[in-house]
């Protein structure tokens, strides 16, 4: 796969990114030796090679997946001018 100067234009354009002509002709250039990096790596035979968290095996650290209110309502509320109940006090606003 290849990357032309049409196809750096659109992504800039879709990117919302200004770029010119002499900067797009340079990414394309960029683009290219990337991907083809890419595609020297899809050549490697990884047959048998477990995917990795780290480059050592080690066990990845877990917490229980429990929902909870997270124990911190009256930190959260301690500087709000007013509160009730762990609750932001507003003013109403009729306009």
């Amino acid at each position: 796969m290849s990357v032309d100067l049409d196809t750096v234009k659109r992504v800039a354009r879709l990117a919302r990114i200004a770029v010119s002509e002499e900067e797009a002709a340079a990414m394309a250039g960029k683009l290219n030796s990337i991907l083809g990096f890419v595609e020297q790596l899809n050549e490697v035979d990884v047959t048998g090679v477990e995917p990795m968290t780290s480059v050592i095996p080690m066990e990845m650290k877990k917490r229980v997946d429990a929902v909870t209110d997270g124990d911190k309502a009256d930190d959260i509320v301690a500087n709000a001018p007013a509160t009730e109940e762990n609750f932001f006090l507003v003013p109403k606003v009729v306009e």
